[in-house]
């Protein structure tokens, strides 16, 4: 698994994080990182993910350059 830790005193719109994990605990699918469960603990919210190697989206995004189609044929899938 794998832990995503959210201060949730710099959120603004602390609702929007909360319908999020809604639509994550209803849908899952083979080509998206998983919910499995979330903590309150203290002021940070806590949640439990499906483990994926290679690193967050964003970091690859960063090191390596998508072009349009490839990014259209990611998201179709």
């Amino acid at each position: 698994v794998a832990l995503k830790k959210m201060p949730l005193c710099k959120r603004s719109r602390k609702e929007l994080i909360f319908s999020e994990i809604q639509i994550m605990k209803e849908n899952r699918h083979p080509n998206i990182v998983n919910y499995i469960d979330s903590y309150l603990v203290e002021e940070d919210l806590w949640l439990v993910m499906e483990y994926v190697d290679g690193g967050t989206l964003t970091s690859v995004l960063i090191q390596v350059f998508i072009e349009e189609r490839m990014i259209a044929a990611i998201s179709r899938e």
